[in-house]
């Protein structure tokens, strides 16, 4: 096993530099998906879902602020989570081309959440024996409230796909508007190789991506909707990116 490594001197440049990249894909991303869930405060379809969402929300933006952070420690260029957070253009910004789609309805919203939540905990998953310890440190904490959004998310497609008629309809079309995205979250990224030989994550992208659909295309054909079709340009799969 890699021995622990603190401190961003004690990376080398290619490793920070991957690392760096890593951290601010991840960190965008929840940015992303926690602005999208603050828009559902107040016009859930349930009381319960409008605390529900808040409370989500809370999560995703605590856990950017949290990734902006340690970034902004292994930058060290004067910058703070603020400054990482909001001085960019929005072409600036590195998260998923999943979390680009337009809020939709509420068969839209659980879709996107159930395909970013089952990348995103494999993602964590990969991360949690990280080399890089303040990163491990964190990747635990994140976990232990992520896997209730997993839960949420999958009661909810279960629920829609159940319900049959307008609902069903309805999560159906989401879902086929978000394949072709759905695996942009762990697509690969540049200087990939750095981080595996560091032991910065255990796993390389294709690695990752199919253990991701070995647990979700199994849900989905139970629940005979749509599975997820393959990525179709890998090289695209961020904004700000190609």
């Amino acid at each position: 096993m890699t021995s622990p490594i603190r401190g961003r001197e004690a990376l080398l440049p290619a490793t920070r530099n991957a690392l760096a990249l890593v951290l601010l894909a991840m960190a965008d991303d929840e940015f992303v998906v926690g602005f999208a869930d603050s828009e559902w405060t107040g016009i859930a379809p349930l009381l319960e879902e409008d605390v529900a969402m808040s409370s989500l929300a809370q999560d995703e933006l605590g856990h950017a602020r949290a990734l902006y952070e340690l970034l902004a420690e292994l930058l060290a260029d004067g910058r703070d989570a603020d400054a990482i957070a909001y001085d960019r253009p929005p072409e600036g910004y590195y998260h998923a081309r999943l979390l680009d789609h337009p809020r939709g309805d509420w068969a839209m919203a659980m879709a996107r959440r159930f395909l970013y939540d089952t990348a995103d905990a494999v993602r964590l998953e990969a991360l949690a024996d990280s080399s890089h310890a303040p990163l491990a440190e964190l990747v635990g904490k994140i976990r232990r409230e992520e896997r209730y959004h997993v839960m949420h998310a999958t009661t909810w497609v279960e629920r829609l796909a159940w319900a049959g008629g307008e609902a069903r309809e309805r999560l159906v079309a989401a879902l086929d508007a978000l394949g072709p995205d759905a695996g942009t979250v762990l697509a690969p990224l540049p200087n990939g190789l750095a981080l595996e030989m560091a032991g910065v994550v255990s796993a390389d992208a294709a690695a990752l991506e199919a253990r991701w659909r070995g647990s979700v295309d199994p849900l989905l054909e139970r629940l005979g909707l749509p599975t997820v079709p393959p990525l179709r340009s890998p090289e695209t799969a961020r904004t700000g990116h190609g």
